[in-house]
């Protein structure tokens, strides 16, 4: 069937963004080629794409600025874009938007070891600031498993967490400042160097609002002193039940390891095969349980550690003699996304949070749900805080297989909200997880939580279509502050 051709106000207002930014964004910074574009039409979640309107590149904050007061002026919704490793579809373009990626935003701006801070703009990846401060031994605690690619924007949108979160934190327990463009192309700055600004905590508000309120162009990180000692445990169990109450039963003992994973029985296989770590292949499980701090402490908790575990039926346990073999028991958990990634055509990621007292009921779950859906499932997780990443293969070439992984996927996420949890660790709602936000809100909860993007956005045209299911126009809601033109908080420092 031969497609429709485009309305011609439709090309004469597409034409008049184009020539807009490329007034703002000289050179090649303005991609306009069909073909170009689908470079941008996914991020993580690529079981679903669209091709954006157009996609620009600035380079400066002034750009930006820019760029988002002529979409305000012009009533052009806008998709930010980090570096595309999102996992919830929040940065998937919409056909009448423009995209605004900010891979060139790669600087690192300042490394402040006095004050134990280093400032970078948004497309620095996330490893790339533990290398810049390793020399010194120094490091940036956020490590999730895509750290080589990741940037620290896209990190704070998501608030993005890590395999050692559980001791160090999220994101938001990391950041300490950002510069952010409003939708106006007001640049405000929240935050800083210091460890306690004061006011109302909109650095909160913006860490994990998913390029909802605004565009970081610069993030102040904390690092932290490397550990005198850092020292890993494989421990091998013969049932998922049995790992998840060694979990509960070391954190309950008031020990909090570095890091603290699981993995299946699938998930260690795919990872063995791709990255050859050393896993045992006899268990159902694999916890890997990290220690670190001063020498005699981590020695003491190891043996905690393997008397607890061996009470839960532990039957293999090999602890990190070096730091080679540390970061060998690492580089599977590490890779297992991409590992799975080898046994099957496609796969989601789901991203489900719950009580670690539940991680055994939860596991039963899912088994129940594998059987139902007749799909298989790889469950890799952050054990310690309970965030998991089930991995639900499918292939997308399958009739209604696709369609069968969205319902498995939302049964688990329906799941982990029914025992206490909720829908999202550190990927975020963005797509993925909008048409589930009333499993866990109300419609007034969502209203509220609306009024809150009114402050920020009265026309909702950033990253619209994401988050809430039913978007509701900011004068149905009663805007919670007053506009004409001016910011919403006034006593924000402006540039």
């Amino acid at each position: 069937m031969k497609m429709p051709e485009p309305d011609a106000d439709v090309i004469a207002r597409r034409q008049q963004i184009i020539k807009a930014m490329q007034a703002i964004v000289t050179g090649e910074g303005v991609i306009t080629d069909a073909d170009e574009l689908r470079a941008y039409d996914h991020d993580g979640l690529m079981a679903y794409k669209a091709l954006p309107l157009i996609v620009v590149l600035p380079e400066t904050t002034e750009q930006v600025s820019a760029i988002l007061k002529y979409c305000h002026d012009n009533s052009v919704k806008i998709v930010p874009r980090g570096a595309g490793t999102g996992l919830s579809g929040g940065a998937l373009p919409l056909a009448d938007a423009v995209t605004l990626g900010l891979g060139k935003f790669m600087k690192i701006l300042d490394i402040d070891l006095a004050n134990r801070a280093v400032v970078v703009q948004p497309g620095v990846t996330n490893l790339a600031i533990t290398q810049a401060v390793l020399h010194e031994g120094f490091y940036y605690a956020p490590d999730p498993s895509s750290q080589i690619a990741c940037s620290i924007g896209g990190n704070i949108a998501e608030n993005a967490g890590g395999v050692h979160c559980l001791k160090y934190g999220l994101t938001t327990n990391n950041v300490l400042g950002i510069e952010m463009v409003l939708m106006s192309g007001e640049v405000v700055r929240l935050g800083g160097k210091h460890l306690d600004p004061g006011g109302y905590d909109l650095l909160g508000v913006a860490t994990g609002s998913e390029g909802l309120l605004g565009v970081i162009t610069e993030v102040t990180v904390r690092i932290l002193r490397q550990p005198e000692t850092a020292r890993a445990m494989l421990i091998g169990f013969p049932s998922n039940e049995s790992g998840g109450d060694c979990v509960a039963a070391v954190i309950g003992a008031g020990i909090i390891p570095g890091g603290m994973e699981m993995m299946d029985k699938l998930a260690i296989h795919a990872t063995e095969d791709f990255v050859h770590a050393g896993y045992p292949l006899d268990v159902q499980a694999l916890l890997i349980v990290e220690l670190d701090g001063p020498e005699a402490e981590v020695n003491h908790l190891i043996e905690q550690v393997d008397a607890i575990a061996h009470q839960a039926g532990a039957t293999y346990v090999r602890i990190s003699q070096t730091e080679e073999e540390r970061q060998v028991f690492w580089s599977g958990r590490k890779n297992a996304f991409p590992a799975v990634g080898r046994i099957s055509p496609d796969y989601l990621c789901m991203d489900g949070t719950i009580p670690r007292g539940r991680l055994a009921d939860v596991l039963n779950r899912i088994t129940e749900l594998s059987e139902k859906y007749d799909l298989r499932v790889a469950n890799v997780f952050h054990a310690g805080d309970g965030n998991l990443h089930p991995l639900i293969l499918f292939d997308a070439n399958q009739s209604g297989e696709l369609e069968r992984a969205e319902g498995f996927g939302a049964d688990i996420l329906k799941y982990c909200v029914e025992v206490g949890g909720v829908l999202t660790g550190e990927h975020g709602v963005g797509i993925e997880k909008r048409d589930l936000m009333g499993e866990m809100f109300t419609e007034d909860d969502m209203k509220q939580q609306q009024r809150l993007k009114c402050a920020f956005d009265p026309d909702q045209l950033l990253n619209p279509g994401k988050v809430y299911p039913t978007l509701h126009r900011c004068a149905e809601l009663g805007r919670m502050f007053v506009h004409e033109g001016k910011l919403p908080f006034p006593d924000i420092p402006r540039f």
